[in-house]
């Protein structure tokens, strides 16, 4: 059955009519300083308004008749609405405390059963969050050892390249695979050749979930949760999760056997130890168990995997897209470092370089909605009352495309990031890693591996369209899911001389 198919959508609402009463809302109607929104209509809320399958879009749209905060309903989900780098800003950095918690969403409660990092909450969160952070430092995040670790893969990925002798391919599994080795390194302490078949078959579970999670029909799930059996990506999502987990549980297994407290080779090695010196302690209600080592490992692998290979392959079309801006990065490249191996400490010799890659993420806006999070306590914003609990969406597609931060928020503009004479500006609106408390936990980790990995490789290709497709003919359109990744594409990889 099309769930989009308007006859469909008409029996979901007739069969959601028969699981649900109307029931009442914490939301206090009575109240005249609640943000203002559309009309919701019975059942379905604000759903006939909405582009599922860009919903991020109707959003901003509703943002400029509405305001900056305004709410909006998903079936029976209130909702508040916040948009623009000035609201963003206040809600999750000026009042980070009370914005800290994440909702509790149908699919990911499902997915992570409350454990994890990133869609965990309370005191599980606090502590995982500050373990998870602790030891990806320990392990090298942002220092010298972990950047060793991106060039060799970047090796790798070159050699890969260079097999392929300038005929076109496809991007999507040889950039999954590269990037998702430097944190495996981390979390398992090897690498996997990029033809493993278990390899393989682990990063298309974490693609199809990704692509699935942000789908009309998981999103629709999300509004109407009771309606489950209807929706077949949901099953596809948890049977997919189910076979992750079994993987780092028959991984950590082997870990064990050999653990070695004075010889910590990988994060689940660190998670083990932690986990047994909690037992020793003879603490029941500790949080180092095996569920949590399942949900972190897996959260990290696809968050370490999905968003930074996503962005490098927006770069790689964006760069035969605008082929001048391609080789203005070449140009600087050879001028500052040659041939010689690009390091972290050459981001400060090449601007324009650092600022095709800021332009690359905000222009991608990888995950537009950002991830939603809840009010810890009743709070204000622009005069307006919102409750404590409230479902909150901090939409970075309208910070990242703000018109009154960008000089050209819907064009490819590496400009936004340099003053002008040519030397590179931070931006207070470049939000691709969200802010507050939740904010992306591996974001130093991301830095250097979209800087080192995008310079190696204009380094030593030129990136050309297949023949017979000119510039003209690739599409920027973003592609449906949890993230927003650019349609498929082939590539021609044409070693410099």
């Amino acid at each position: 059955m099309d769930l989009m198919d308007p006859v469909s959508l008409l029996l979901l609402f007739v069969l959601t009519l028969a699981f649900f009463l109307k029931r009442d809302s914490f939301w206090n109607t009575s109240r005249r300083d609640l943000p203002p929104g559309p009309r919701p209509w019975p059942l379905i809320g604000n759903l006939h308004l909405l582009d599922v399958k860009r919903p991020y879009r109707t959003l901003s749209k509703l943002s400029k008749r509405y305001g900056p905060v305004f709410s909006f309903q998903l079936g029976f989900q209130k909702v508040v609405v916040l948009t623009g780098h000035e609201m963003v800003t206040e809600a999750l950095v000026n009042q980070a405390d009370a914005f800290a918690e994440r909702p509790a969403v149908p699919i990911f409660e499902e997915i992570a059963e409350g454990y994890g990092v990133v869609f965990s909450h309370g005191e599980n969160w606090k502590v995982m969050r500050r373990f998870t952070l602790t030891t990806l430092r320990d392990y090298g995040m942002g220092k010298r050892t972990i950047e060793e670790k991106i060039v060799e893969e970047c090796h790798f990925l070159i050699q890969k390249f260079e097999s392929y002798q300038r005929k076109p391919f496809e991007t999507t599994v040889i950039m999954n695979a590269a990037v998702a080795n430097i944190i495996v390194s981390i979390l398992l302490g090897k690498r996997f050749e990029y033809e493993d078949p278990t390899f393989l078959r682990l990063l298309n579970l974490v693609n199809e979930n990704v692509r699935l999670v942000g789908s009309p029909s998981v999103t629709l799930y999300n509004m109407f949760p009771a309606l489950g059996f209807l929706f077949g990506a949901r099953k596809t999502v948890l049977d997919n999760r189910d076979e992750l987990f079994a993987f780092i549980q028959a991984t950590f297994i082997k870990h064990l056997k050999v653990l070695d407290e004075n010889d910590q080779r990988s994060f689940i090695d660190t998670f083990l130890i932690r986990q047994q010196e909690e037992k020793n302690k003879n603490k029941i209600d500790g949080f180092f168990h095996n569920e949590n080592l399942k949900a972190v490992v897996g959260n990290l692998f696809a968050a370490g995997m999905e968003t930074t290979s996503t962005t490098l392959r927006w770069a790689l079309l964006l760069m035969m897209k605008y082929p001048e801006i391609q080789n203005k990065v070449q140009e600087e490249i050879t001028t500052v470092i040659g041939s010689a191996q690009p390091q972290i400490e050459h981001r400060s010799k090449l601007p324009y370089t650092d600022a095709v890659i800021h332009e690359v993420q905000r222009f991608a806006n990888i995950i537009p909605m950002n991830l939603p999070r809840t009010t810890c306590a009743d709070v204000t914003l622009k005069g307006y009352f919102i409750p404590k609990g409230t479902y909150i969406i901090p939409l970075l597609y309208s910070v990242l495309y703000d018109e009154s931060q960008w000089e050209k928020p819907l064009q490819f503009y590496p400009e936004h990031f340099l003053d002008s004479e040519g030397k590179f500006v931070k931006r207070d609106a470049f939000m691709p890693f969200s802010a507050g408390r939740r904010m992306c936990a591996g974001e130093t980790l991301a830095k250097m591996e979209l800087f080192l990995l995008f310079m190696g490789l204009l380094q030593r290709f030129t990136f050309q369209p297949a023949p017979g497709t000119s510039k003209e003919d690739l599409d920027l359109t973003p592609a449906v899911g949890g993230t927003t990744p650019p349609m498929p594409y082939s590539i021609c990889a044409v070693p410099r001389s």
